[in-house]
């Protein structure tokens, strides 16, 4: 098996908006779970959300690793590997 050098190498930012999805708080619109980069601490809205916001920031910026940003869960995904910890 094979180990994902992103995963491995994830910072731990502090969230730049600890109080929901940065573009829906912007623009008013509403998510289902939060995700935060571990390059950045963007916090965007997940895939099950309207917007998406967590893989678009992903698109926009090439930051590999996201975390789940709920409260309980620590699982991390890497976007370029497609893996998960």
């Amino acid at each position: 098996m094979t180990t994902c050098e992103h995963l491995l190498k994830a910072a731990d930012p502090p969230p730049r908006t600890p109080d929901g999805c940065e573009e829906c708080l912007a623009a008013g619109g509403r998510w289902v779970h939060l995700r935060r980069c571990l390059e950045c601490g963007h916090i965007g809205c997940c895939d099950s959300s309207p917007n998406k916001h967590a893989t678009k920031h992903f698109h926009a910026t090439s930051h590999p690793v996201m975390q789940s940003f709920e409260p309980g869960e620590a699982w991390k995904w890497c976007f370029i590997d497609n893996t998960m910890a």
